[in-house]
């Protein structure tokens, strides 16, 4: 287990102290792995690193860590099921996995298994770590300053400072982009989004696949949708992306 005390912002100040967050790194090569703890550690997080499926969901178990950075290709139990065994938890821990350039199939099946973000080999250790604070700070589920934002649509009712969603009086196990994505279309509705406008302002990227997109609304429409082949509330535009429609108008 490492650690690194004296985090640094972007600009080079010294932050004040707090909670150190864990991070588990997931990959068997060592040459990568060892770039990704470093730049982790500097950043002022507690890393582990292991080099297979078996050994991670072992380490989970042992400890959950704030985060989990997801290699797809590992020896014996690989990426895809250790994703499936994680998510099936009752704890949430949020995911961030990476794959090579090619296994675009691989990608979209994790982030149907509910992984949060994902980075393609070769990337940037720096944008990985800004990844990595991005996803924490969507999971801290810290309140919003003032009056707590709840927003409702029929039996739909979602709070943004405690960032939970119930369908019927039923909690929903939304994924931090899906609950991402779900307050933002309902904060406009009837509006048309292009898949790269929800890209950018979603997900925070001007760049990427935009079948990450398609994927979170197939997933959370099979979550607040009565029958999601038809959906009434996050709808198809065709030629455009998505628009939400309150089922209240």
């Amino acid at each position: 287990m490492r650690g690194y005390a004296g985090p640094m912002d972007v600009d080079g100040r010294e932050q004040r102290p707090q909670e150190t967050k864990r991070v588990l790194v997931v990959d068997d090569d060592q040459t990568v792995s060892d770039v990704i703890c470093r730049y982790l550690e500097h950043d002022g997080f507690q890393v582990n690193h292991v080099g297979d499926g078996a050994a991670a969901l072992t380490a989970v178990a042992r400890q959950a860590p704030h985060l989990v950075v997801l290699d797809l290709m590992l020896p014996g139990v690989d990426g895809l099921q250790v994703c499936r065994e994680l998510r099936a938890r009752p704890d949430s821990v949020p995911i961030i996995m990476l794959t090579a350039r090619g296994d675009e199939a691989d990608r979209i099946l994790g982030l149907q298994l509910g992984a949060d973000d994902y980075l393609t080999k070769p990337f940037s250790p720096r944008e990985l770590v800004l990844r990595v604070r991005s996803v924490l700070r969507r999971a801290s589920g810290e309140p919003a300053p003032g009056r707590p934002e709840v927003l409702t649509d029929g039996d739909l009712a979602v709070r943004t400072d405690s960032r939970t969603a119930q369908l019927s009086g039923t909690e929903l196990a939304l994924t931090l982009r899906e609950f991402d994505l779900l307050v933002h279309l309902m904060r406009h509705p009837s509006r048309a989004f292009t898949r790269a406008e929800l890209l950018e302002q979603v997900w925070g990227w001007n760049f990427g696949d935009h079948s990450t997109v398609t994927v979170h609304v197939r997933r959370l429409r099979e979550k607040i949708e009565t029958d999601p082949a038809a959906p009434r509330r996050i709808v198809t535009v065709w030629g455009v992306g998505y628009r939400y429609e309150p089922t209240d108008a």
